[in-house]
């Protein structure tokens, strides 16, 4: 009796005792098992296949034909029951040769267990096993996919074609071989396939027709040396002249019919027009079509194109008569948009329901990787030569060298392709079919992960090793194809002119004279100093100049921008992440010329703090952060140094700093067109922002100043934010207005820890200083610094003017003692909306002191038509209005009640205090004076008010606040705050 128990440890199914046993192969022995140490070895062998079962089935056919021929060459005929092998001398040649030769079985087993088939090839035509014999030098059969051809006819060159096939396969089953030199052999395969069909075409042309100068070019995978086994093969048909097209048409077709009955289709849609235009253009024609009509993928085809056969010379001019214009197609201004839409076409038009499932077109495919790397030889290989690669793997690798593609992100590339194309081989091997589409059949993914190699491991089956890696891959893929597909980066490439890329020092010269450049000598130094040396670093600035140029030239001191690019390049030069973050990072580093080059105020900051610069690569990172994550933040930085209050201030504010960079950038980049991020920042979002990190600075310092100088037990202290950062209205040179106010201890433990907030915050440092104005306590600076609760109502009851009742309109709790700040508020209110309002003679004495603050507070040689504080219809203007208003109102109506100023107004129009048009003209006005204060110390780097009338900062402005002609900018401030002057005075004269 059998032991299927023995047998089933090799892996083959019921029926392989009958196949390997005395009727069969005679490998195995019901009793003993393996009949010899060769028989096992064989055994052994057929059982590691991809497929055992189809393996063992096909080698005992294979046996069989082997027989029954040899049978029938010597005059008899197979007997026998059905099923049963016929033993003579061929059958024994081939099962002793497999003992013998270690590589012939190997090959062997390997092509019968992973293809149909070329197993059903190979039992048909029973002698061609030979053809996979080792050499007598000990090497392999070649695998290089060259032809050995008897005869130029179809039947020899089927024949031929077919043996070169089972040779590449046997080599790559085997694993002897990788990915690269079987797409290449495959490649050479067509070559030497499609010049044999060549030249049966042109024998078989009548008599007397002279042979026609006709080159076919291969395009696509052929053409890029990657072919895969089961493919159609482009090409283009380009004839010298007139005179060659009707030979060259008969030959063409003749050489498409000859190539589908011995191998594959020949495909010649990528010519001009596609299947409507004529098989066969002359060398003219083409160059008519592709100078006027072709569309951008028709150039990223010609990327592949490359000799294949016939009059090779002829192909080589065709070839670098086109080039030129492939390398100028991607300066189209649609060119980018073009790529990217044919890619999702080609997504769209994927079943849905094998959509998951296809490697080629799908999401995460080869096309996607295809996809990404043409498009970036578009670009960058305009300029760059090596870049001009045929194929996928060189022309990624190119890439990567040039800093074109980052190292990691290229290696996973490649790690993707290569397993995405052996999943297509072993697909198409298994019945030599063209699929792109991992099957859902059980026993068809097993057989796949089988025949990629994967074994089963504790915990995790073979497919679900396969299934896990393909997953993985996939999803790489796709990320890394959006990441370099979609890069902002290429589009701005793209449009720079390809002289402009080509950055010899001539040609530099010349393109920063154009861009506006005042000091070319100057620039150009510091594009040596950036671009020399052919280091990695130096490979990705030459690629980013050229784009950055030009951002730096719609600045309005090119220079100053390309000075700040090269500091910052200077600090992070070095630093592994920075070019990767603005080759790589979406639009950071187009934003980061625009905030260098308007920004002096930003530019120092991030000086300052250079890995800030990775806010710009994310929109998320460019929104104002919540009060609550600020005081948090800032306090545990507080919190990290407890015993050392220089560390720990030092740590806030680093902190502040950041926070002052993302919102400058912000800022910035609101009105940066395709730079902005996707939720804008407007100046009032921008004040409140200010005022939180403000609030979480001086929250900070206060927590540090109480543990070096704690005061006496149950002291308590609060700071009360007054003027802007009360309203809730900051902008970048405003200080912070407080009041310090305490209750349970002595004044001067209170002022100890005042003053050890100010000496904190006013320490020298790398950061905008935080001024602390406490000037608006009572009696000013001749007053105390700090005033118990008690003291302040006091002095408020017997001495306050009724200026100080107008300054605590926007007096609001900062931080320390939420009930103490409580406290202070109802007081404030008591005098702020005081009962009944004001009388005559006060609102007499505001108008007294506001007409003394225009006359003595405006800066000598100041200008108060464009002075954005002082000035008319400015930034206080419109404050001394609602102030009044509500210092006159808020009594009887609560809704007045705000320390926003524009937040108050509209309470007041609402009220009807004030007339909408009034209204709407002091708003406007009070938001472009607030604007243009903020983009002045953002131009500047410095705090300043005035408005100039001409020069570069003006443009700046300008620029930051939307662009446009500055005059005209000039003009509209002026109407802008005449206006809201007007409506000023008809407010305050109410």
């Amino acid at each position: 009796m059998t032991r299927p128990t023995r047998l089933a440890r090799y892996g083959f199914a019921d029926n392989g005792a009958a196949l390997l046993g005395a009727q069969g192969l005679r490998l195995w022995d019901a009793e003993q098992g393996p009949v010899s140490p060769d028989a096992a070895e064989l055994i052994h062998a057929l059982s590691r296949a991809a497929d055992p079962d189809l393996a063992l089935r096909q080698f005992h056919r294979l046996v069989d034909s082997v027989s029954r021929a040899a049978e029938r060459a010597n005059g008899g005929r197979p007997t026998g029951p059905t099923g049963e092998i016929t033993e003579n001398a061929a059958t024994r040649e081939l099962i002793g040769l497999l003992h013998q030769d270690h590589g012939l079985r190997r090959r062997l087993v390997a092509v019968l267990g992973a293809s149909s088939t070329l197993g059903d090839h190979l039992i048909a035509n029973e002698q061609e096993w030979r053809t996979l014999a080792t050499a007598a030098s000990g090497l392999p059969p070649d695998p290089e996919g060259h032809l050995d051809l008897d005869e130029a006819t179809v039947p020899a060159l089927r024949k031929a074609y077919r043996i070169a096939l089972l040779r590449i396969a046997a080599a790559d089953l085997t694993g002897g071989r990788g990915l690269e030199p079987t797409m290449a052999a495959l490649s050479t395969l067509a070559d030497e396939t499609l010049a044999a069909a060549y030249a049966i075409a042109v024998a078989a042309l009548p008599a007397g027709t002279p042979e026609p100068r006709l080159a076919v070019v291969a395009m696509g995978k052929c053409g890029g040396n990657e072919l895969n086994y089961v493919s159609d093969v482009d090409v283009i048909f380009v004839a010298a002249g007139d005179e060659d097209l009707p030979a060259g048409t008969t030959v063409a077709a003749r050489l498409i019919e000859i190539c589908g009955q011995v191998a594959w289709p020949v495909d010649a849609a990528l010519r001009p027009e596609g299947s409507r235009g004529p098989l066969v253009r002359t060398l003219a024609s083409h160059q008519a079509y592709y100078r006027r009509w072709a569309r951008t993928w028709e150039f990223q085809a010609l990327l592949k194109a490359r000799p294949a056969a016939g009059d090779l010379a002829l192909a080589a001019e065709w070839l670098a008569d086109l080039g030129p214009l492939i390398w100028h197609a991607a300066e189209r201004p649609e060119a980018v948009a073009d790529v990217r839409d044919m890619r999702r076409k080609i997504i769209d038009n994927v079943p849905a329901k094998e959509l998951d499932r296809e490697i080629k077109r799908g999401p995460g495919g080869l096309r996607d990787i295809e996809f990404a790397v043409q498009l970036l030889q578009l670009v960058h290989g305009r300029v760059d030569e090596t870049l001009r690669l045929p194929g996928t793997l060189p022309a990624l690798r190119a890439l990567v060298t040039g800093g074109y593609v980052g190292r990691q992100d290229g290696e996973t590339l490649l790690r993707g392709y290569r397993f995405l194309r052996a999943v297509e081989h072993r697909l198409q091997l298994q019945q030599l079919r063209r699929t792109h589409t991992v099957p859902d059949d059980p026993a068809a993914l097993r057989w796949l992960a089988a025949a990629l190699g994967y074994t089963p491991l504790p915990g995790q089956d073979a497919v679900e090793a396969f299934r896990s890696d393909w997953v993985g891959h996939a999803a790489n893929v796709r990320r890394l194809h959006v990441k370099l597909l979609y890069q902002p980066l290429l589009e701005a490439v793209a449009r720079v002119p390809a002289e402009a890329l080509r950055m010899t020092p001539e040609s530099a010269r010349r393109r920063l004279e154009v861009l506006g450049f005042a000091d070319p000598a100057g620039a150009l130094r510091h594009l040596e100093a950036l671009t020399g040396g052919v280091t990695r670093t130096s490979a990705i600035q030459r690629t980013l100049l050229p784009m950055l140029l030009q951002d730096f030239s719609d600045a309005p001191e090119p220079d100053r921008g390309l000075l700040n690019y090269r500091q910052v390049s200077d600090k992070l030069g070095s630093t592994p992440w920075y070019l990767r973050l603005l080759r790589d990072g979406g639009p950071v580093a187009r934003r980061l010329a625009r905030v260098i080059s308007l920004s002096r105020y930003a530019t120092d900051l991030l000086t300052r703090d250079p890995e800030a610069l990775r806010l710009l690569a994310d929109d998320p990172e460019l929104l104002p952060r919540s009060r609550e994550k600020l005081l948090d933040g800032f306090a545990a930085a507080a919190v990290r140094h407890a015993d050392d209050p220089v560390k720990a201030i030092a740590a806030v504010r680093a902190l502040r700093r950041r926070e002052l960079f993302r919102l400058a950038c912000a800022d910035i980049l609101s009105h940066g067109g395709a730079l902005a991020p996707a939720q804008p920042i407007d100046v009032h979002a921008l004040g409140a922002a200010l005022s939180d990190v403000t609030d979480a600075t001086l929250n900070a310092a206060l927590l540090i100043a109480r543990r070096s100088k704690p005061g006496p037990a149950g002291m308590r202290f609060a700071v009360i934010g007054m003027g802007r950062l009360g309203g809730y209205e900051m902008s970048y040179p405003s200080d912070a207005d407080v009041l310090f106010v305490f209750d349970g201890g002595d004044e001067a433990a209170a002022h100890a820890v005042a003053e050890e907030m100010r000496r904190l915050l006013n320490a020298p440092a790398p950061d905008p200083a935080l001024g602390i104005d406490a000037d608006l306590r009572p009696e000013g600076r001749q007053g105390p610094l700090v005033r118990s609760l008690q003291a302040y109502r006091q002095y408020y009851d017997r001495w306050s003017k009724v200026w100080e009742a107008q300054a605590l309109l926007r007096a609001r709790f900062v931080c320390g003692d939420a009930s103490l700040g409580q406290a202070f508020q109802e007081l404030a209110d008591s005098k702020r909306y005081p009962e009944g309002g004001l009388t005559r003679e006060q609102v007499v004495e505001i108008r007294r002191i506001k007409a003394r603050v225009e006359t003595e507070r405006l800066p000598r040689g100041a200008d108060p038509n464009t002075h954005t504080k002082l000035g008319r219809g400015g930034l206080t203007d419109v404050e001394w209005a609602v102030q009044l208003l509500q210092l006159r109102h808020a009594h009887a109506l609560p809704g007045l009640r705000r320390t926003r100023t524009l937040e108050a107004l509209a309470a007041e129009c609402e009220g009807g205090l004030v007339a909408a048009a009034d209204a709407e003209e002091m708003a406007a006005g009070w938001t472009l004076a607030a604007q243009v204060r903020n983009a002045l110390t953002l131009v500047r780097g410095r705090p300043t008010d005035q408005l100039p009338q001409h020069g570069v900062e003006l443009a700046g402005v300008v620029l930051l606040l939307g662009g446009g002609d500055p005059g005209e900018f000039v003009d509209r401030y002026l109407r802008t705050t005449r206006r809201s002057r007007a409506a000023m005075q008809r407010v305050m004269e109410s």
